[in-house]
């Protein structure tokens, strides 16, 4: 059964740094090394986005808006993604997720229908 794990959120003052872990459980006639992971995120009233992936082959995106801030990795042994925050701001206030994606037609897309709990970030002084 797949599953992903998600903590690290809290509350954080604007320009402050968070770091988010994911621990997932998939498919064990695979293994993780193979798929390519991704971290998204859902603010209050908006659909949920693609923030950062990282392919099996370690190569990294990011979307426009945390370009620079943001740092996906992952550790293969542990099964776990990470996501280092740093100058955080206030729009970056959101539920996190991680799920695996699939590449198509040059886009990414969460590879399952079933999403962890996800983990609160909030950015405010």
């Amino acid at each position: 059964q797949v599953q992903f794990v998600e903590s690290g959120g809290g509350l954080v003052q604007p320009g402050g740094s968070l770091r988010l872990s994911c621990a997932a459980s998939l498919e064990p006639s695979i293994p993780f090394r193979a798929y390519n992971m991704g971290w998204f995120r859902q603010a209050p009233g908006k659909e949920r986005e693609l923030v950062a992936r990282i392919t099996a082959g370690h190569s990294t995106g990011y979307t426009d808006s945390v370009k620079g801030r943001f740092t996906i990795s992952r550790d293969d042994p542990k099964t776990t993604v990470y996501l280092q925050m740093n100058s955080l701001k206030p729009e970056d206030t959101a539920v996190y997720y991680c799920n695996a994606v699939r590449l198509t037609s040059g886009d990414y897309y969460p590879l399952y229908n079933s999403w962890g709990q996800g983990i609160q970030v909030t950015v405010s002084s």
